[in-house]
């Protein structure tokens, strides 16, 4: 099997099982049987709660925020122009802001309330899928996959990989510490973050192969 059949298999087969556990979560979420594994997981990650730990998490879930990803991709976006690098600052420039409005969509299309159980700050408009996680993993794994694109060191890559997989997840982590979404709806947020990751991965290859004919 040659090395793009392998690719777009592997896509395809990651994209159809991304979906599959995302549809999951939307039926057993809209039926209830997702209570108690949402109520579950807050109790375990809300059970050592302190006025510290609470501040430095609120102060981290700010790298997940609008106003955060919005500043970092102009940022990334002005040092891949710098670097005569103008696909990459397109790419990741869509990836983020469409994805901004894909979760946007989503959230007005679902209508979840946020959770009212031990809310440790204040947040405004519905919950699923979380967008704090969602475009967390859509800017940092675009952001990773740049990175990757560019570095040749296949330590350097691993290294980008990790980093960013695990701020992600943290990330995911803080919104439920902080009481402002429910386990299913960042684990929502952060499939439909993958599945649209990998769209862009893939329209960025494409645009790649189709130019250097």
């Amino acid at each position: 099997m040659k090395k793009p059949t392998v690719y777009i298999t592997t896509n395809i087969i990651l994209f159809i099982l991304f979906l599959s556990l995302f549809l999951f979560i939307v039926f057993d979420y809209t039926t209830n049987d997702l209570a108690w594994f949402d109520m579950e997981v807050i109790h375990i990650v809300q059970q050592n709660i302190t006025p510290t730990l609470t501040t430095m998490i609120d102060r981290f879930t700010f790298l997940g925020s609008v106003r955060w990803i919005a500043a970092a991709v102009l940022i990334v976006m002005v040092l891949l122009v710098l670097k005569k690098k103008y696909a990459l600052a397109i790419y990741i420039s869509l990836a983020s802001g469409v994805g901004a409005l894909l979760n946007w969509s989503l959230k007005h299309y679902f209508k979840r309330e946020r959770p009212a159980i031990l809310p440790l700050i204040e947040e405004t408009g519905y919950a699923f899928p979380s967008g704090h996680s969602m475009g967390s993993f859509i800017f940092y794994g675009s952001l990773a996959f740049v990175i990757i694109h560019l570095t040749k060191r296949t330590s350097m890559k691993w290294a980008v990989a990790i980093i960013m997989g695990l701020l992600i997840f943290a990330i995911g982590l803080s919104r439920i510490y902080l009481g402002v979404h429910y386990p299913s709806d960042v684990a929502a947020g952060f499939l439909v973050g993958a599945i649209w990751l990998m769209l862009t991965i893939m329209v960025f290859h494409l645009y790649e192969h189709f130019s250097n004919k």
